[in-house]
């Protein structure tokens, strides 16, 4: 192993910046840091420092109104902390990998690891 290397990157730790209008994070909730995209895998206070996880596949909230199919590309749309179909602003983060019905509450996305589009 190249004695550079620090560790494999499928989970991350960070900090919850104590900034205006900052919230803690719950355990399962999809963050958006920059182009970084990750879901808590612990709750993290304001100001706490907590782990993502950047691969995997996770159920994550989504807008109700959409159907999704399998392998259609997922963004997040950060201004509603949910999962979208559709591109515009919205960060690319991975893929579904269930169909989902419309309506519902969640889709099942593998994460496209961390890096956003």
């Amino acid at each position: 192993m190249a004695k550079n290397y620090i560790q494999p990157g499928n989970e991350i730790t960070i900090t919850n910046e104590d900034v205006t209008d900052a919230a803690a994070i719950a355990s399962g909730d999809g963050v958006l840091i920059g182009s970084l995209f990750g879901v808590a895998q612990v709750d993290i206070a304001v100001g706490a420092e907590g782990t993502i996880g950047l691969i995997g596949v996770y159920s994550l909230p989504k807008v109700s109104a959409q159907a999704w199919t399998v392998g259609q590309r997922i963004y997040w749309a950060a201004a509603t902390s949910e999962c979208t179909t559709t591109a515009s602003s919205n960060k690319l983060i991975g893929v579904a990998v269930e169909a989902a019905a419309n309506p519902s509450a969640t889709g099942t996305v593998r994460l496209s690891a961390g890096f956003t589009i």
